[in-house]
């Protein structure tokens, strides 16, 4: 039951804009809770790469005096990978294509990520 709902959450905010392409809930430790990638993707790697990517991240806001980090943002010439702590279990990671409205699915994550970790 809670395995579908974490689902249905991240397909949601899937088909919230079409300018996400793709999205993964992951454990610290990086295991893959649920996804909605496409076909071929690594889940494993991909876990391991986010939930790194969002323990550097924090420790550079902190050492860096950026107070609490909100998420990391990488931005390549096909799109952006964007990574937010979901709970303090786990990472939303969500893949946007290269014309995406940053603002606005900025803040489709932090709705989606504050309605995971109430499930988690």
């Amino acid at each position: 039951m809670r395995t579908d709902m974490l689902q249905q959450t991240l397909e949601d905010l899937n088909g919230s804009t079409a300018e996400i392409e793709a999205c993964a809930l992951i454990s610290l430790d990086g295991l893959m809770i649920a996804s909605a990638l496409p076909q071929g993707m690594d889940e494993d790697r991909i876990g391991a790469m986010s939930a790194a990517l969002l323990s550097l991240g924090e420790r550079t806001a902190q050492e860096l005096s950026r107070g609490t980090l909100e998420r990391v943002l990488i931005q390549g010439e096909r799109g952006y990978v964007i990574m937010s702590a979901s709970g303090p279990e786990a990472v939303l990671t969500v893949l946007a294509k290269s014309n995406a409205k940053l603002g606005l699915i900025f803040l489709d994550i932090k709705r989606a990520a504050q309605a995971l970790s109430k499930m988690i």
